[in-house]
């Protein structure tokens, strides 16, 4: 379990360019959720999944992963990073070595894994995000974005950590590409039982698949809860430049119009059920 307590972070703290990213920010986040992070650009979400496996540190405040303080001097930085696994919204980033099954491999070797080992998770991994054999040998850097985005999340996922964290890993893909994505990561979420935590800016995906939702708002949470929950303030998200999913939308104007449906929607799966219920009667 992840837990934040009153946790603050300062950008050039004591300079004329002195910002506050993180403002008491305290959350806890048991094992096995998935969660939704949204928010306006400058909003501190990617501040935010930062901390969770120490890349940043905290100007005050504390994180704790499993009861530990992650800052504790005996606390292994390394260990944390196998166990909380980040990909960053862009790939690139994360891939450096000449071939796919390498740059997979390169957590697990890290690890000081056995050559079965490693190849059995390395494998397993690609076998998982759907990379097939034709591109294993392949330079990670001649691959689509969309493939690219897949050995990214395969190269942490042979480090089988708890907890996997993902920044914006539809960005830039078409609707195709961002649905095969995220199919893959729910997959991944129910074979394995792990905490997945998603940054998006897309309300769509995070109403299809998160079971919590946090919106961050000038480096502060301003709402957590379902995306039930959060997007029933769909009018106060509106006045931070945020929205809420189109269905939403469209329900609320179904009910201002007089029909009697019990809430708003957030998916169209769960519009179409609530209008068959009202029709059915």
């Amino acid at each position: 379990m992840l837990y934040l307590d009153n946790v603050n972070y300062i950008y050039q703290m004591g300079t004329a360019m002195e910002m506050h990213a993180l403002n008491n920010v305290s959350l806890e986040i048991p094992d096995g959720q998935f969660i939704g992070i949204i928010g306006h650009t400058g909003s501190g979400k990617s501040t935010l999944i930062q901390h969770f496996n120490g890349l940043v540190k905290p100007t005050s405040g504390t994180i704790y992963y499993n009861g530990r303080d992650i800052w504790d001097e005996d606390f292994s930085k390394k260990e944390l990073r196998t166990k909380v696994g980040l990909v960053f919204q862009y790939p690139e980033y994360q891939l450096f070595e000449t071939t796919v099954v390498k740059d997979v491999e390169f957590g697990p070797k890290n690890m000081k894994l056995d050559k079965l080992e490693c190849q059995l998770r390395t494998f397993g991994a690609l076998k998982t995000v759907g990379i097939g054999e034709e591109l294993y040998d392949a330079s990670p850097f001649e691959l689509s974005g969309g493939q690219k985005r897949r050995v990214a999340i395969a190269g942490v996922l042979a480090m089988q950590p708890d907890v996997l964290v993902l920044d914006e890993p539809t960005a830039g893909l078409d609707p195709r590409g961002r649905d095969e994505i995220l199919e893959a990561i729910f997959r991944i979420k129910q074979e394995r039982n792990i905490t997945v935590i998603l940054v998006s800016h897309s309300m769509e995906d995070v109403a299809r698949f998160v079971d919590r939702l946090i919106v961050m708002d000038h480096g502060s949470v301003r709402f957590d809860g379902t995306p039930k929950e959060v997007f029933a303030h769909y009018k106060e998200l509106e006045e931070i430049g945020l929205a809420a999913p189109e269905v939403t939308y469209l329900t609320a104007e179904l009910i201002e119009k007089g029909l009697p449906l019990p809430n708003v929607a957030t998916t169209v799966e769960e519009a179409k059920e609530m209008i068959m219920r009202f029709y059915k009667h």
